[in-house]
């Protein structure tokens, strides 16, 4: 056990947050390929897709823990970095988005289980709509929440725009130059 541990703080965890269709899912997978590492996909799109009736509150809460669990088995296999499409801060936005209110566990949980380093992706993307995205209208309202949330906390944070390669070679540049920064 105490070998696992020790594992898990030798990986630096990156999550990549920001509003519908700004390319988190595409940008954590070419990261974790870059890396060589693995990347944790966002539990909540295939469980709220595979729904036969509207999502309540409960269903966000289910996500949010199934998505850390994710993480968690992830962690293992995790080489440097881990990626993750999605944490607790688009947890809580959703709920207070959607429900007015948002369990008292996931705010908790937020500064515990600070990431080593949030990649905000800016809405500067072509949408690109699906059956579980909403929000074609609210993509600069949603990036300047979750941005609200980041300064709020304390978080580390770079915003990450651009199309095509550069946006990829944007983030690597970002956690390169982080991470060095860190080690000197």
């Amino acid at each position: 056990m105490e070998k696992d541990v020790t594992a898990k703080k030798m990986i630096s965890r990156i999550a990549v947050i920001g509003p519908e269709s700004s390319g988190k899912t595409t940008l954590c997978g070419e990261l974790a390929e870059h890396y060589r590492t693995c990347w944790v996909p966002e539990f909540s799109r295939n469980y709220i897709s595979g729904l036969s009736r509207a999502y309540t509150q409960q269903d966000i809460e289910y996500t949010a823990l199934e998505q850390l669990k994710q993480e968690e088995k992830a962690l293992l296999h995790a080489q440097y970095y881990l990626f993750a499409d999605t944490e607790l801060i688009i947890a809580k936005v959703w709920s207070l988005d959607v429900f007015h209110s948002c369990p008292a566990w996931i705010e908790k949980k937020i500064p515990e289980l600070a990431y080593d380093l949030y990649l905000l992706t800016s809405p500067d993307l072509e949408w690109i709509a699906d059956p579980v995205r909403e929000n074609a209208g609210r993509r600069d309202y949603f990036f300047d929440w979750y941005k609200r949330e980041l300064d709020s906390y304390g978080f580390p944070y770079f915003i990450i725009g651009g199309l095509g390669k550069s946006r990829m070679q944007h983030a690597v540049s970002v956690i390169d130059g982080y991470f060095n920064k860190i080690k000197t």
